[in-house]
């Protein structure tokens, strides 16, 4: 506790001095310290309380008291590797199985979302016997170099597109090729995949899988138009690929209607593979891959076991278990579904109110706000949303952006982000948008633009 009251620029000199300088803060340019959380809410060094709208991880909100219960009574009997028999582990499976289709029965625990999808990597590759990988652009999947490699986000930026990976656009109705016109959005997009595999078969390539967060988060809180997975899914199976969906930003209930995104492409759709990961320990380091029975077969005909010491420990799964209690206990599903229809509708009446705000899109409490200079080219509004979210820190709540021209105003707070929390910040958004509450307006003259 004594940390906790040491100066923020003193805990400031001594990161700077000791982590590298890509590790980077929110807010670089006047971080916030935090040093506590309850629920939906931060608390810095002085005791001030910050909406937290950043926090996916967090799921059922900081520090529950029902997820730090279970962690720390199974702490005090027993935590160890799963290569010992123990009831928490199959229970905790067996609570997962229930939530997704009969096939996905087979199940991988780990510690960490870019394991989950590095070992997802691993498994396409034995169960078809192909290398190649096809990602949407602008993916993030983690960062571990093999997943670094099928992450047009990062590796544009560092040792640019190995032979083996192939980007289909990003199946985004209001920026992509296909929009909101368009007669069939999802065949349209489905169609670039089929495209972007014809090439790499012309090639010689032959696809191992193809991967996809189910809503695109770093891509800009993207929603793929509905049936879009089931028909890439034909073409990517056509080619003896397997279909993997990254759940690590968006499952667990968060969008509300179904416990997992993929789930919104219809009842008939079901993945290969699903990773999941942030979420499922509420800042626990859990996470799990689930695939069929014969993906996990082919991988186990190796003749290598697959070992994690951490993977699956007792502890990690009582609070894997103490959030599934938790989401249903408290309902957060229907919650997600009602506070998020309602914050929709209050943006879509800023939208109307502020040409700055071009795009409402989301599902449940994955929302995204997409700032733009212009409606007719939809040009991304860059420095406006970076000040938009500095002012909005002033107003003690925490916000980021995302998207390829860093523009989107991305919502993905805990669970229990309350009605009231929403109609807050859409207030202080309408505050600062025009100019109240002594906020310089983010205007188009502002800027001149």
């Amino acid at each position: 506790m004594a940390a906790e009251r040491r100066a923020k620029a003193d805990t400031l000199t001594l990161r700077r001095r000791l982590l590298s300088s890509s590790c980077r803060l929110f807010f670089p340019e006047d971080p916030v310290k935090i040093v506590r959380g309850h629920g939906q809410y931060l608390y810095d060094e002085r005791g001030a309380e910050y909406i937290d709208c950043i926090n996916n991880v967090a799921h059922v909100g900081h520090c529950h008291p029902l997820v730090v219960q279970a962690a720390h009574e199974q702490n005090q009997v027993l935590n160890t590797n799963s290569r010992f028999l123990h009831d928490n582990i199959v229970d905790y499976a067996q609570r997962l199985s229930e939530t997704l289709p009969e096939q996905l029965s087979v199940f991988y625990f780990l510690n960490s979302g870019s394991e989950a999808n590095d070992l997802a990597l691993r498994l396409a590759r034995r169960y078809t016997g192909h290398q190649d990988v096809v990602v949407l652009d602008h993916a993030y999947h983690g960062h571990l170099s093999s997943l670094i490699d099928i992450s047009p986000y990062k590796f544009r930026n560092l040792d640019g597109q190995k032979e083996w990976v192939h980007v289909a656009p990003l199946p985004d109705t209001y920026r992509g090729p296909y929009r909101e016109d368009h007669p069939n959005p999802a065949e349209a997009y489905a169609s670039e995949v089929k495209r972007v595999v014809s090439n790499a078969q012309k090639k010689g390539r032959k696809i191992a899988a193809f991967f996809a967060e189910s809503l695109p988060s770093v891509g800009g809180q993207i929603i793929p138009p509905a049936g879009y997975f089931s028909k890439v899914a034909e073409h990517i199976r056509g080619a003896g690929g397997l279909f993997v969906a990254d759940e690590i930003q968006v499952g667990f209930g968060r969008v509300g209607k179904h416990f997992w995104a993929f789930q919104l492409h219809g009842e008939d759709f079901v993945p290969d593979i699903v990773t999941m990961g942030k979420s499922i320990g509420n800042g626990h380091p859990i996470a799990c891959l689930a695939t069929t029975q014969a993906v996990s077969n082919a991988f186990e005909n190796t003749g290598v076991e697959y070992f994690n010491t951490f993977g699956g420990n007792p502890v990690s799964c009582a609070v894997g278990l103490a959030v599934l209690d938790t989401v249903e206990k408290e309902q957060l599903q229907a919650h997600a579904t009602h506070v998020g229809d309602i914050l929709m509708e209050l943006l879509r009446q800023q939208k109307a109110k502020h040409p700055i705000i071009g795009d409402i899109r989301g599902t449940g409490l994955f929302i995204g706000v997409d700032l733009i200079k212009n409606e007719a080219m939809r040009t991304p509004a860059t420095e406006e949303a970076e000040y938009l979210v500095s002012k909005l820190k002033e107003n003690y709540i925490l916000l980021s952006t995302d998207g390829p021209g860093r523009n989107v105003l991305k919502f993905k707070p805990p669970m229990c982000f309350s009605l009231d929390n929403a109609q807050h910040v859409v207030a202080r958004l309408d505050d600062i948008l025009t100019g109240k509450r002594g906020a310089s307006p983010v205007t188009q003259p502002r800027l001149g633009i």
